[in-house]
């Protein structure tokens, strides 16, 4: 299988390639003080800019013959959509409102939100496509180690060892190499070509569900309507949204991408300072917003909700983490999610508990009871 592995970089090509990578690490560097810079204002300043952006995207849009949506979900857009109103702005809201907590599915209602079909089921998700494990960057890279093609091949060794081939200037140690505890688990679909001996899960991983089931509708809703997004990110909620954010600012007018972030650079005392300014309905999950002892705002509940069967960083969180809260809240829930929501070749029912055994999360419930309120409770006093 070729590698692009067959010969080394000259020594001007190298020169070169040390050069260009200077420059990109330099850029990034800059784009992140730009960003820390405006994280820094005030938040009456933060505000007045925010809006200033909604009306610039607007009216870029206007000028480009597009319309104008917000894309909502949780509280964070849910915020947007309110500051938008308050400004006599009357443009509608979509969602893919199944995949959020009853609560939320409630406030969208209350709030007329256009609400949109999934591509495909939660459980539909899960048995065809793989569960969302770990982080979307590394469960990117395991798809592309569980399925191997002659295109791939060049991306799976750089995934095993770091090598990039001619195609990344031979770099090697790079951060495509997936880390090495990562590699034990899930490195064994190349265990033949590298000479390797990791192991390969009993289970497929997807980076997928959200394109599927969240980002697809809403871009078909928004291709039909011939409408540009708002979006409720913020660049301190950091990884590739903070990466994208950083790189495209608040309104981005790309060549195949349009879309608005008038939040990006909010930190989240700035987002939940702003929901009580506008008396923002937040959702039963979320609590209720307080201020602690430090002067810091921060929700009774939930500091951040997501789709019930997501495991993307589930291995950092304490306990109690989301499938502890999801027992507390439905342990009928919670047993489907665990233990029957797949079904393997021979017909063996099995779920999530499956996945956190083998990535190590503890999460069976013996001899801990542990109810919500006495996790709110907790919460509140920390």
């Amino acid at each position: 299988m070729a590698r692009d592995q067959d010969r080394q970089l000259t020594d001007s090509e190298r020169a070169e390639y040390e050069r260009s990578l200077d420059e990109f690490r330099q850029h990034k560097r800059e784009q992140h003080q730009k960003m820390v810079a405006l994280q820094s204002l005030p938040y009456e300043v933060k505000v007045g800019k925010a809006k200033q952006r909604i009306r610039e995207f607007i009216q870029g849009c206007d000028a480009r013959g597009f319309d104008t949506h917000v894309s909502v979900g949780g509280l964070d857009s849910i915020t947007l959509l309110c500051l938008i109103r308050s400004m006599n702005i009357d443009i509608p809201a979509v969602s893919v409102s199944v995949l959020e907590d009853k609560s939320i599915v409630r406030i969208h209602k209350d709030l007329g939100v256009i609400m949109l079909k999934p591509l495909k089921n939660k459980h539909e998700i899960l048995q065809e496509e793989g569960f969302p494990v770990i982080s979307k960057k590394i469960a990117t890279k395991i798809m592309a180690l569980q399925d191997p093609t002659e295109a791939n091949a060049t991306i799976r060794h750089a995934i095993i060892t770091g090598e990039c081939g001619e195609k990344g200037h031979f770099a090697t140690n790079s951060r495509m190499q997936l880390p090495q505890k990562w590699l034990e688990l899930f490195g064994g679909y190349e265990n033949e070509n590298e000479g390797v001996h990791y192991k390969v899960p009993p289970f497929r991983v997807s980076s997928r569900c959200c394109e599927i089931m969240k980002e697809k509708p809403c871009d078909l809703w928004a291709k039909e309507h011939n409408s540009k997004p708002f979006l409720g990110l913020m660049a301190s909620e950091g990884g590739r949204r903070q990466d994208a954010l950083e790189e495209h600012g608040c309104n981005y007018f790309g060549k195949t991408t349009i879309r608005s972030a008038p939040f990006a650079p909010f930190l989240r005392q700035d987002l939940l300072q702003l929901a009580l300014d506008l008396n923002v309905p937040v959702p039963e999950i979320y609590g209720h917003i307080e201020r602690g002892p430090t002067g810091n705002l921060y929700t009774t509940g939930a500091q951040r909700t997501g789709c019930e069967m997501c495991g993307f960083g589930v291995h950092m969180e304490k306990r109690p983490h989301r499938f502890d809260k999801l027992y507390d809240r439905n342990p009928k829930a919670w047993d489907y999610w665990m233990n029957s929501v797949c079904t393997d070749e021979n017909g063996n029912k099995y779920g999530w508990g499956l996945v956190l055994d083998y990535i190590g999360v503890e999460w069976r419930q013996e001899g801990r009871q542990f109810r919500l309120d006495e996790y709110m409770e907790n919460l509140t006093n920390e």
